[in-house]
């Protein structure tokens, strides 16, 4: 999650971010903070998931069934973050169960995504960090590389491939061998987007599917649906929004209807103005303009009505602040706003300035010089001024 501060006015970005724990990342956290602004996702904005325990348990079963019935199954799944959630999974599962079946991955992506799991371990669950003392938890002992030329062998095995939402790529390409036998099975972890062939499995059970004119998918598997996605329900978009509790909320990365159902949601039951608005349409959201500025202690004192000049004399600094006298009369106190990146603002005195930059202080001398004509006459006049 992004957070962002100018002045008074704050923000937080979520991303995407799950309140539920999984296998190998912790729930998202962040700190209690004021905010003007909250900008969430909301890809399951009417969406509340079962028990993280029930979905796996359901998982678990499907995938033993088909594979000890002779069948294959696909798992269609992004690269980074469930290829690894269901590897811990079946990994521990194939070995507690003691299966021989092979496991395997699709070479590439998820690969190179396993080595850096294995680098920032650090970042993972809990779980996971302890575990690692006795052994990595990525070293998975029963999944192995997937050669293509092991799409059309015969016998049980278990399959991630990417894409996740079988848009093109090595998934489909199993997909269009696989899918025509009734033993095979399809499931499919995540969030699939409408227009691809992971959301038109989702939406129904479909026993024919055209990808262009001349190419035909007979769809004789099995398909299992089930959300193993990272992306948080309406439940923990809720549980964060109330926790933070800003003036005003955006909600992004959703689909309309579901979205106008959570916008009322919030506003109801929360209290808070809420937008979704659609891709290049601007919200303007009032804030206040007022910025925080400490001072030094020497400026301060500066400020007092025997230091402090009058406001209507003029002034050649770069800031000031209008004090009220004794008697009532404005007096300007002049002093230097210093703005310096990921600092708070600042007023201090010239001198500190100079002490603080290193450098030394100068005094500049100005003469013009200015030409009048009275009458035939040419007179020069010369005004000295000089300024410290």
């Amino acid at each position: 999650m992004i957070y962002a501060k100018v002045g008074d006015a704050a923000l937080v970005y979520t991303g995407d971010y799950n309140m539920t724990p999984d296998r190998h990342l912790g729930a998202a956290q962040i700190d209690h903070l004021k905010l003007d602004l909250l900008i969430t996702e909301s890809t399951y904005a009417k969406t509340v998931r079962d028990s993280k325990h029930a979905r796996e348990r359901e998982f678990l079963k499907a995938v033993h069934k088909c594979v000890s019935g002779g069948g294959k199954v696909l798992i269609p799944a992004f690269a980074l973050g469930r290829a690894q959630e269901l590897c811990i999974l079946l990994d521990d599962y194939w070995e507690r169960m003691n299966l021989k079946i092979p496991i395997y991955f699709s070479a590439g992506l998820t690969i190179q995504a396993n080595m850096y799991y294995k680098m920032l371990i650090g970042w993972t669950s809990q779980k996971i960090k302890d575990s690692y003392t006795v052994h990595n938890p990525f070293d998975f002992k029963h999944v192995c590389d997937f050669q293509r030329s092991f799409i059309n062998d015969p016998g049980p095995c278990v399959l991630f491939a990417t894409p996740g939402m079988i848009s093109g790529g090595f998934s489909l390409e199993v997909f269009k061998r696989w899918a025509p036998s009734e033993k095979n099975l399809v499931t499919l972890p995540g969030y699939c987007v409408a227009g691809t062939i992971g959301h038109k499995l989702m939406s129904g059970k479909p026993t024919r599917i055209d990808l262009d004119k001349e190419t035909h998918i007979d769809v004789r598997c099995q398909i299992h649906q089930l959300s193993f996605s990272p992306h948080t329900d309406s439940k923990g978009i809720m549980d964060l929004t109330e926790f933070l509790s800003p003036s005003h909320v955006i909600l992004v990365h959703g689909e309309k209807p579901q979205m106008s159902f959570l916008k009322e949601r919030i506003e109801s039951e929360l209290g808070m103005p809420c937008y979704y608005p659609a891709n290049n349409e601007t919200v303007s959201i009032p804030t206040t303009k007022n910025l925080k500025i400490s001072a030094t202690d020497k400026f301060i004192a500066s400020c007092s009505t025997s230091q402090a000049r009058d406001s209507t004399q003029k002034s050649n600094l770069i800031c000031g602040n209008h004090l009220s006298g004794a008697n009532g009369d404005e007096k300007l106190a002049e002093g230097i706003l210093l703005m310096e990146k990921s600092k708070d603002a600042k007023i201090l005195c010239e001198d500190e300035l100079l002490q603080l930059l290193g450098a030394e202080g100068h005094s500049l001398q100005f003469e013009p010089l200015l030409h009048s004509r009275i009458g035939e006459a040419e007179t020069d006049i010369v005004d000295d001024l000089a300024s410290e």
